[in-house]
């Protein structure tokens, strides 16, 4: 074999590796960092299926930061990666490719800045912070939409004492007392300004945009769940006795079923108060999947991790693992 088939060899192996590591969290900045010096390094004199392999390993970083990452510190790596790749590839379908992961990159960055509110005369800091990390800057003020929420929950608890029946009006009026200063003092974190009702519609809106359990349930009873109804045929194969794990009532024919797919059956005027507040079934508590993709990502990166702990937390030493 040729220096340079074993050269090319050998960056094959290393793009495999960085691919690889790309999956992992704690290793994607780093990862990022070496493929760019890959590309600035080989790509040039690399042979045409080993351009396709780089352009591919890049291409792999862009569908990982959109599905996955949100941390300006891996946009700007990935950038920085895309914007060296435009410059040195030559296939003109490539090239528009990476000039719209830059674009997007860009994007995404100019948004991050915006919703930090940084001041413009601080030096930008490159540096990743990664969760756990402490802050060493001035605490960052909540976003609207806790903020919204919290107000939201006092009005609640307001609402509720204020519609007590059991006539203490002594209780009720000193709950108001104390739940007034603290709305007074969520009005005050949005703004320091007079314009209260204007910033208080907006922090509400935010957060009924942002807020992950919001359209979790529309997808869920739309798309997971199997209507039907109930006739002879479905009672000879699931039995007589089969009842609406809700309310307990036996099931009979022209009932409208509704089924989850951990296979419980409800009448659908008992599932959905039930739908409306959690994301799971009643009685197994088996979570639903959502049409909201951040929320599935985050999930899957935390089930990663936890794989990571329980694999770290069986190592012993010689490099083996243990299994329980």
């Amino acid at each position: 074999m040729s220096a340079t088939a074993t050269d090319e060899a050998a960056l094959e192996a290393r793009l495999q590796a960085l691919r690889q590591r790309l999956g992992k969290k704690q290793h994607f900045e780093e990862a990022v960092t070496d493929l760019a010096a890959a590309v600035r390094d080989r790509y040039a004199g690399a042979s045409p299926a080993l351009r396709k392999s780089v352009y591919s390993t890049v291409c792999r970083v862009a569908t990982v930061l959109q599905t996955r990452y949100t941390a300006p510190g891996f946009w700007r790596a990935g950038l920085n990666l895309f914007m060296g790749t435009e410059k040195l590839v030559t296939n003109p379908a490539e090239k528009e490719h990476l000039k719209s992961c830059i674009s997007r990159a860009r994007e995404h960055l100019d948004e991050k800045e915006n919703e930090d509110s940084m001041p413009t005369n601080r030096e930008a800091d490159t540096r990743f912070l990664f969760e756990g990390h402490l802050t060493v800057g001035q605490e960052p003020p909540p976003p609207g939409w806790l903020v919204a929420d919290n107000l939201a929950r006092e009005l609640s608890i307001l609402t509720e004492s204020s519609g007590d029946q059991d006539g203490n009006s002594n209780r009720t009026e000193s709950r108001a007392e104390d739940v007034t200063p603290a709305i007074m003092n969520f009005l005050e974190t949005i703004t320091g300004n007079s314009d209260l009702e204007a910033a208080l519609e907006e922090s509400l809106q935010v957060g009924i945009n942002t807020n992950p359990f919001k359209r979790i349930h529309f997808f869920c009873i739309c798309s997971l769940m199997a209507t039907f109804l109930f006739t002879e045929e479905v009672i000879a194969r699931l039995g007589s006795e089969t009842e609406c794990a809700v309310c307990r009532e036996n099931l009979v024919v022209d009932d409208k079923m509704q089924e989850l797919p951990c296979k419980h059956l409800f009448h659908p005027p008992c599932l959905k108060p039930w739908l409306d507040e959690n994301n799971s079934c009643p009685i197994c508590r088996h979570e639903l999947r959502t049409d909201d993709h951040a929320y599935e990502s985050r999930k899957e990166r935390e089930q990663e991790e936890e794989e990571d702990r329980r694999g770290a937390a069986n190592a012993v030493r010689g490099g083996e693992f243990m299994y329980i």
